[in-house]
């Protein structure tokens, strides 16, 4: 893991930063540090104290919990602009899951006890983050709930729905992660997940080479999604 500063692309991304005063973006760029992260390395592991709050620069990140027998549930794919754990370090004192990165990526650590003084004297970016973390967890709540409820079908257009529009905008993208890794994203086995992939491309819904993926007919996977 290398460290490095790269305020410029951080102030520039972070979330609702026209929220705080200069004095409170220099008190939080004096009190943090940027850290770049190779594919597959760990930014923190589940179980660990929380000491920092964390800022996705830039890259893609996973947020996963981890199960008995190297079983592991992703339960979000993060894209710049994301802070990273809200819910384990205003919620717990410990992480209830851990994250680790997609591709090589840079995420801004402040110290804790320093955000929360901002929190204590910014209601508006408090405001904002409560709503931040609400819709976080509802977003994880309404995945979570769409595995046990759709078929199929239904469960890798989610996933595919999932990469186009909220992950890359674009109905043509690349899966970032193994099939292994997309199959616990959807909830279901990896063979049930290649073979379904496999119907889509045969139907036509899709092309598909490798990780590549084009959406041939986005009618069709939003209907899949909606009704399962």
């Amino acid at each position: 893991m290398n460290h490095k500063i790269n305020p410029e692309i951080y102030w520039k991304l972070f979330p609702k930063g026209d929220i705080l005063t200069k004095e409170e973006i220099e008190e939080l760029k004096s009190n943090g540090r940027s850290f770049s992260f190779q594919k597959k390395d760990v930014i923190f592991r589940q179980g660990t104290l929380t000491s920092h709050v964390m800022f996705l620069e830039s890259g893609l990140i996973k947020i996963f919990r981890e199960g008995r027998n190297d079983k592991s549930m992703i339960l979000k794919i993060g894209t710049p602009g994301y802070f990273i754990g809200l819910v384990s370090i205003f919620g717990s004192s410990t992480f209830q899951y851990s994250a680790s990165a997609i591709e090589e990526s840079s995420v801004f650590f402040i110290d804790i006890n320093t955000f929360n003084s901002i929190l204590e004297k910014n209601g508006k970016y408090s405001l904002y983050l409560i709503k931040e973390v609400c819709s976080d967890s509802l977003n994880i709540f309404e995945r979570t709930l769409a595995q046990y409820q759709k078929q199929l079908p239904g469960k890798i257009a989610e996933i595919i729905l999932y990469f186009s529009q909220t992950i890359y905008n674009s109905n043509v993208f690349e899966f970032p992660i193994t099939r292994n890794e997309l199959a616990e994203l959807a909830g279901i086995t990896k063979e049930s997940f290649i073979r379904t992939l496999a119907e889509f491309k045969n139907d036509k819904i899709i092309e598909i080479d490798g990780k590549f993926v084009k959406i041939v007919s986005m009618e069709i996977i939003k209907t899949l999604s909606k009704i399962g």
